[in-house]
């Protein structure tokens, strides 16, 4: 609980004793609906059943679809959660990414995206604005290990800060809602949009470390089917998972309809493909709340 304040720490504990769970798991879901602007949390901690997501006042969805128990203590830690955020909000939330690791481990962490500082909650993070200041306050934020973003839809500009260096992208038409970060040598990070999976490096470099670099016009989209088995099996630099992920909420992002038969049939095959080994229960239950807060 090092990013808490001494009244986050003191929620923290409080809502434990209250709801017989660890402050590790209050703590977790406390910035996944930090993240979630207050309103809404995606979140996958054991304790809560695995992957799922909260939204006040709508639905609530967590791995054991039945299980209304763990329904019951999801909402209402996080609408206890929600109601301390709003009280102690000095400023407008921030939104954050919603990240995946596809390394096949369940070493995802989260961190309070945007301006934490903002909610007596949270202590300020002197490392918060990290990206050039000309770009002004992100639209979201999100961080795996060592490597962090910054989207700012109004400016088509996102920012990655890796280690010690800043690059800067451009974004174009696309309206990113989310990273994924594989594992290994030789791997990629990809960003969904609406123009579906698209993988990092097809976009524009505008300057790296506050250097302008000359760029091309953006190339035409590439999106990566995040379905194959060659995806899930890729290997990526080792950077770690995302820290908010996961979970983390998607900000606000057009999605197209899909009928409740056509996520049933996705369902279905996802589940099939987590039978024979391709996705992992962690890549399973993250597709499956996207697919069901289309409905």
């Amino acid at each position: 609980m090092s990013n808490l304040s001494p009244a986050g720490q003191q929620l923290v504990q409080q809502l434990a004793q209250q709801y017989g769970v660890s402050t590790d798991a209050v703590t977790h879901m406390l910035i996944a609906v930090y993240n979630g602007n207050g309103t809404m949390a995606q979140f996958n901690h054991p304790e809560f059943g695995g992957a799922g997501q909260w939204m006040r006042g709508g639905m609530t969805m967590v791995s054991d679809l039945f299980n209304n128990q763990l329904k019951c203590l999801v909402n209402n830690v996080c609408s206890d959660l929600s109601n301390q955020l709003a009280n102690n909000q000095s400023g407008t939330f921030t939104g954050s990414f919603q990240s995946q690791s596809q390394s096949g481990s369940h070493d995802q962490t989260q961190t309070a995206g945007g301006s934490a500082g903002q909610n007596s909650l949270f202590l300020p993070d002197p490392n918060n604005n990290w990206w050039p200041p000309e770009f002004g306050s992100p639209s979201a934020t999100g961080s795996q290990n060592n490597v962090r973003y910054a989207y700012f839809a109004d400016r088509r500009r996102l920012a990655v800060k890796t280690g010690t260096s800043v690059w800067c992208y451009d974004t174009g038409d696309h309206q990113i809602g989310g990273f994924s970060q594989q594992q290994g040598v030789g791997g990629s990070i990809t960003f969904t949009s609406q123009f579906g999976v698209v993988n990092l490096s097809t976009l524009p470099v505008v300057s790296r470390d506050g250097i302008e670099q000359p760029y091309p016009p953006a190339p035409a989209v590439a999106p990566v089917d995040s379905f194959t088995q060659d995806e899930m099996q890729a290997p990526t630099p080792n950077q770690g998972s995302m820290d908010s992920s996961n979970v983390l909420p998607n900000p606000a992002m057009p999605a197209e309809p899909v009928a409740g038969e056509n996520v049933l049939d996705t369902l279905e095959r996802l589940g099939q493909l987590r039978e024979k080994g391709i996705l992992t229960d962690e890549e399973f239950g993250f597709k499956k709340a996207e697919l069901l807060k289309r409905l």
